[in-house]
């Protein structure tokens, strides 16, 4: 069953507005992101679904120049723009990602899937509760499973952020969770702020090789010889959805 991954992306980020174009590395952030999704194993097929807001033209634009699959709708409603996006591609399975990951890893990603697969799920995830550094997050979902939060879902803050009807309805959707073996929730690898593109830059600086690609434990290594790179940006406040219950 192909896989389609969906990168949920848009130029007026609210706190760092314009970051998916933030260069690491010499290349712009959602590049790395599409970069890194093409090393998945499991992964067959990857499409950026933005906004309709005349400010995203200009990541259309982009998208068909590297002839990358891009659709467009609601800028605020991206649960149905998710929708819409995946009903457009005929989506079966699909991976969700953000554009502000820039260490999103394939292998971990392809882990997410094959618990899906094995299992006959219609939602699995790796962050609930929270074990991988943030920015490391992979959803998956059948495209059945979609259609129901779509169709069902009225709660604002469910449709802003297009997985939390799963979250909340466990009794609607067979689910389950991969955790890590070692707890490291508390590692931010996201980019919402100028502290967090600093110390992406930074590990980008000392591993990132055109044509190649590091991983999680690489990431790790560096950080263990070069602790002050993790403090960088070790201050900014996490994401709700990273509270622990």
């Amino acid at each position: 069953m192909e896989v389609s991954a969906i990168i949920q992306a848009r130029i007026s980020s609210r706190r760092l507005p314009n970051k998916i174009f933030a260069l690491i590395s010499g290349k712009p952030l959602i590049w790395h992101v599409v970069d890194r999704l093409r090393r998945s194993r499991k992964v067959s097929r990857i499409a950026v679904a933005t906004t309709t807001n005349p400010a995203d033209d200009v990541l259309e634009e982009w998208c068909r120049e590297n002839k990358i699959e891009v659709f467009r709708g609601s800028e605020e409603d991206v649960l149905s723009r998710y929708f819409h996006a995946a009903k457009a591609m005929g989506a079966e399975t699909i991976v969700r990602v953000t554009a502000d990951d820039p260490f999103k890893d394939p292998a971990i990603l392809d882990e997410v899937v094959e618990l899906f697969q094995k299992n006959k799920l219609d939602f699995a995830y790796n962050n609930k509760p929270p074990t991988f550094p943030e920015g490391l997050d992979v959803e998956v979902f059948s495209m059945a499973a979609l259609e129901k939060a779509q169709a069902e879902s009225r709660d604002q803050y469910e449709r802003e952020h297009v997985t939390q009807y799963f979250y909340r309805h466990p009794e609607k959707f067979r689910q389950m969770n991969l955790a890590n073996r070692e707890d490291l929730s508390r590692l931010r690898w996201t980019i919402d702020t100028e502290e967090d593109l600093g110390m992406a830059r930074a590990v980008y600086k000392e591993l990132y090789m055109e044509g190649g690609v590091f991983l999680t434990a690489d990431i790790l290594r560096l950080i263990k010889e070069h602790p002050e790179i993790a403090l960088m940006n070790s201050g900014v406040k996490r994401s709700a959805m990273y509270e622990r219950k």
